[in-house]
């Protein structure tokens, strides 16, 4: 008989971010031979689990097409070496993919019909270009059922601003720099390089290298910096390349397992899911998302906001995780907060960026016995949020 189950987040692994485009690291890579090496290392670090013990995989991209395209999950376990015995499938909810991969995957182990399962995301965004292969239905704008700009991300970040004017440009463009600052204080002290999984490269000349870390940081950036930039969405607008989380292509892979199958194989997992929740808000203002879908796993779980001792927020744009915080009397430079940076300045590869906030979140976890919860939390294109709460199974109540 199935029985409901506890799911945990066994372990997690990336590639390194790399910049979209002609001049970035992986424009002459396939964008599921990504999704491929993140499987691979996240399998060899993990060899207490038999391969043929994985009951499912998913892996979520944004533009389904072309070496993004033929249902990821499943053709990846089989680039990957897994046996054939593996299914596998595609998701798609834009920024929040990899989020949802977890989630769904999650149910699944939840209600008892699985015990082990893959969850991941993957975006080629220099081979395809957020909304390319889209075909929006004329009816949105037609019927005014969405304005125009909604499908422009930066439009949406520029209205966060209309709407709560005491979050000024100012505030936003500290929090960008922050961000670079944190990032490289991170990589200097070690911390993301122990989940990265190394991808050899070929550039335009034939020539390989081996692509170790995070391509797009900026960790030089001043105030002075950011406030000469130009704001491309709207003239004498506020939000800017320092502002924004740059085009970005990578691929992320979790290994979620159940309870009795932390027990038979022996795992020790890294976070235990709490709750979940996805939320809808008016497209045109997207970057709230994650506002209503906190509150609404908060209340799932049971919690308050000052439960949350650790919060990764995917840095879409600076200004929209800064609403998130002022909405819940968070301080911008709140140290609970994106300990180590976040998209501003290592990237977002849209499908893939879920599963980089549990990551960085784990190994936090790992260093900080005295916290019991944290958050991992997004806001989606089309006008949605995604939040997870997930507890610290190394907390021992201990105040710091």
């Amino acid at each position: 008989m199935a029985e409901l189950s506890d799911v945990y987040f066994v372990d997690g692994m990336r590639t390194p971010f790399g910049r979209a485009g002609e001049k970035g690291m992986y424009w002459n890579t396939r964008a599921d031979d990504l999704a491929v090496k993140a499987t691979i290392g996240l399998m060899e670090r993990n060899p207490q689990v038999p391969a043929d013990r994985v009951d499912d995989v998913a892996i979520a991209a944004t533009s389904q097409t072309g070496d993004q395209g033929l249902t990821l999950g499943r053709s990846v376990a089989i680039l990957a070496g897994l046996p054939q015995t593996v299914p596998g499938f595609a998701i798609d909810r834009m920024c929040a993919g990899a989020m949802t991969s977890v989630t769904t995957m999650a149910g699944s182990i939840g209600f008892g019909m699985y015990d082990v399962a893959l969850a991941g995301g993957v975006e080629h965004m220099g081979h395809h270009p957020i909304g390319g292969n889209a075909d929006p239905n004329p009816r949105f704008v037609a019927e005014k059922m969405v304005d125009p700009g909604a499908l422009n991300m930066g439009v949406t970040a520029e209205r966060i601003f209309d709407r709560f004017p005491h979050l000024t440009k100012e505030r936003s463009d500290r929090f960008g720099m922050l961000s670079q600052h944190k990032a490289q204080a991170a990589y200097d002290a070690g911390k993301f390089q122990p989940d990265l999984v190394s991808v050899a490269v070929k550039d335009a000349e034939g020539s390989w290298a081996l692509a170790t870390e995070d391509e797009g940081r900026r960790p030089q950036t001043t105030m002075e910096d950011l406030a000469g930039l130009k704001t491309p969405f709207r003239p004498h607008g506020r939000v800017t390349a320092g502002t924004s989380s740059p085009l970005t292509d990578g691929a992320t892979m979790s290994l979620l397992a159940g309870g009795r199958a932390v027990k038979e194989l022996g795992l020790r997992p890294k976070m235990r899911m709490v709750s979940f929740a996805f939320a809808g808000v008016q497209p045109e203002i997207m970057g709230i998302g994650p506002i209503p879908s906190t509150e609404k796993a908060l209340r799932k779980a049971g919690l308050k906001i000052s439960d949350i001792g650790l919060f990764e927020l995917n840095e879409a744009f600076a200004i929209q995780v800064i609403s998130l915080l002022d909405h819940f009397g968070i301080a911008d430079d709140d140290p609970r907060v994106n300990q180590w940076g976040g998209a501003i300045a290592l990237g977002h590869p849209l499908a893939a960026s879920g599963v980089r906030l549990m990551i960085q979140l784990a190994a936090q976890f790992a260093e900080r016995p005295d916290v019991r919860y944290g958050l991992t939390a997004m806001c989606v294109g089309l006008g949605q949020g995604g939040s997870v709460i997930w507890e610290n199974p190394h907390y021992d109540g201990k105040k710091k």
